[in-house]
């Protein structure tokens, strides 16, 4: 409690007469100057009897009329203030918005001595992703001469989201897939709740398990076998570097992929599996939970999706984007120069290895090479076709280590290391970096594991990308070649995130001309 203007007034009217008493020696002055202090003594005795019923009676609450909005959306908010008790004090009840949110106005309420009831609404703009709290309510109580500040009432809460795209597409070849993208299949039977295939009685069945319909048709005992309930580990690995920032506002790669991911997200939850989450910047690993509850996981991994923003890029050369073919073709150019000086037949065995190169780069892994350079070592240094593979290797042990530290093999090698054990991987990034995705996906396949891959088309969110809508199926088609080769990896699913509209314009080209991809 502090006096106001008009109180200190009041004070400086009770001392001034006290000092002019002792100055000029005028003791009948000082009772004046004590009956005003008494005065002001008594009011301020009052001013806390009622500020104490005032509070005991006051009920403030702030409302929005939605909880879930998107960014940029305008909401309603109403600011309720009701007093019961009767009392001298006048009311300035102040709204508890969020810093990230803006009112058209000043959202301020006045309640004086004779209201009982307020109410105000204006209306919220909501620019910043993430979740909300409105901070407590701010209530100034002045009766004119004393002042008092408190906080009350009701903190509710507001989820911001990002503007989903309007129409993703999700699947493989311009075909949208039909399933859930985070439903899963045990592959066992047992007493779980999914159908799974229908058998004859076997000795030991319960008769509980007996499909009785299937038994009437059959006319003898059929049972009915479930799919067997089981927890599936998924490990979300989100790659927001400067690269997913393509698109036009909100249908950038980044978004598109978010959503998804949270669909997946909220499919995991549904059905009570672990999730985990590994998101990866330009510089690295931006967050990581480690796989754990998706009680416990859900509600923060979901948070850190909607707050994803794209991160800005380094000024580091990429070493993932196929750089080793240049080295590749200067270092083969060099065997050939070598290899033309030799006999004929180590000029065509040369030859022979070279058009290997490709195919061995793409299922040679570390160890391979290393074992393999290691096998050379004692071969003839006249051998043409050795110092071929010796040349290879070795280029394609310096491409692994330059991998291995790229962002994204990186995120996902923590986060697989760190799960030990079965896990499924779903991998959303784009296709600006096959080299690495290769690598990445290799990674997190080992051990038996599934893994998914969410990619994003470039030529599908460039700005102006159908401009020539000719090329731009061409393009199409080369990442539609990059796509399969992935898919065609054991246990691995690649699956295109793109605008429904653009990808149906590039597929109407090809088949104008008579292509398909």
């Amino acid at each position: 409690m502090y006096p106001t203007r008009q109180g200190w007034t009041v004070a400086a009217l009770a001392v001034v007469p006290a000092v002019l008493a002792v100055v000029f020696a005028r003791p009948l002055v000082l009772v004046g100057s004590a009956l005003i202090g008494a005065w002001l003594l008594a009011h301020q005795y009052r001013f806390t009897r009622d500020l104490e019923r005032t509070v005991e009676s006051l009920s403030v609450v702030q409302s929005p009329t939605r909880t879930a909005v998107q960014t940029g959306d305008e909401t309603p908010v109403t600011l309720t203030a009701t007093r019961e008790a009767k009392t001298e004090l006048t009311l300035e009840v102040s709204a508890g918005l969020p810093v990230a949110a803006t009112a058209t106005r000043p959202f301020v309420l006045s309640l004086e001595p004779a209201i009982e009831q307020a109410n105000r609404t204006r209306t919220v703009t909501w620019p910043v992703a993430g979740r909300h709290t409105f901070d407590k309510i701010t209530v100034t109580a002045t009766d004119g001469l004393f002042r008092e500040t408190i906080t009350a009432g009701s903190t509710p809460t507001v989820t911001v989201e990002p503007p989903s795209p309007r129409s993703i597409h999700v699947g493989e070849g311009g075909d949208r897939i039909a399933a859930s993208y985070g439903s899963h299949e045990s592959r066992r039977t047992g007493t779980g709740i999914e159908p799974a295939e229908l058998r004859e009685y076997l000795p030991g069945d319960t008769g509980r398990r007996i499909d009785w319909k299937a038994t009437a048709r059959h006319t003898t005992p059929y049972v009915r076998e479930y799919e067997a309930e089981s927890d599936r580990r998924t490990l979300l690995a989100v790659d927001h570097r400067s690269s997913l920032a393509m698109g036009s506002e909100g249908e950038t790669k980044l978004e598109a992929l978010r959503e998804v991911a949270l669909v997946i997200a909220g499919n995991t939850r549904r059905l009570n599996n672990p999730l985990g989450l590994v998101t990866v910047g330009d510089g690295g690993i931006t967050n990581y939970r480690g796989i754990a509850s998706s009680t416990v996981n859900y509600r923060p991994i979901r948070r850190q999706l909607l707050s994803l923003e794209p991160t800005i890029a380094a000024d580091t050369p990429i070493s993932n984007q196929m750089g080793t073919t240049s080295m590749n073709s200067t270092e083969t150019n060099a065997n050939e120069s070598s290899a033309s000086r030799s006999s004929s037949t180590q000029l065509r065995t040369v030859r022979a290895g070279e058009n290997n190169v490709s195919l061995l780069r793409r299922n040679t892994t570390p160890t391979d090479a290393q074992r393999s350079l290691s096998d050379l070592e004692g071969t003839d240094e006249d051998d043409a076709f050795g110092r071929t593979l010796r040349t290879f290797y070795s280029g394609q042990q310096r491409y692994r280590e330059r991998i291995a530290e790229d962002p994204l093999y990186g995120a996902v090698h923590r986060g697989v290391t760190d799960a030990q054990g079965s896990i499924w991987t779903v991998i959303c990034t784009d296709d600006s970096r096959p080299g690495e995705l290769r690598e990445t996906v290799s990674l997190a396949r080992q051990g038996g594991n599934e893994v998914l891959v969410l990619l994003a088309p470039s030529v599908l969110y460039e700005p102006g990308g159908l401009a020539d809508i000719e090329q731009a199926y061409d393009r199409y088609v080369e990442f539609e070649e990059f796509r399969r080769e992935l898919a065609r990896i054991d246990n691995v699913t690649a699956l295109e995130v793109g605008p429904t509209d653009r990808l149906s314009a590039v597929i109407e080209a090809g088949r104008s001309r008579g292509g398909h991809a």
